[in-house]
């Protein structure tokens, strides 16, 4: 299994940057499966360890202290 990892920037309406750090995992499952490689649902955090979810177009939800969610966005081509 080998780790990926990357780093976008993202910005809430008010243009304040948060950058998100995404973790994922793939495993190779070689030719007996006839598969080939199979990511697993990546893990996203702020910098400072907040919570992130992928709303979808370019959208993500970050969880604030106090139950507070915050919506950025980034101009990302993965994330479109």
């Amino acid at each position: 299994m080998s780790e990926h990892e990357r780093t976008i920037m993202a910005f809430d309406d008010q243009g304040r940057e948060v950058m998100i750090d995404i973790h994922s995992s793939v495993k190779e499952l070689g030719e007996l499966a006839q598969a080939g490689a199979v990511r697993g649902e990546p893990m996203m955090r702020t910098r400072e360890g907040h919570p992130v979810t992928y709303l979808g177009g370019g959208e993500f939800s970050v969880t604030l202290p106090g139950d507070t969610d915050l919506i950025v966005r980034a101009d990302d081509s993965d994330f479109s």
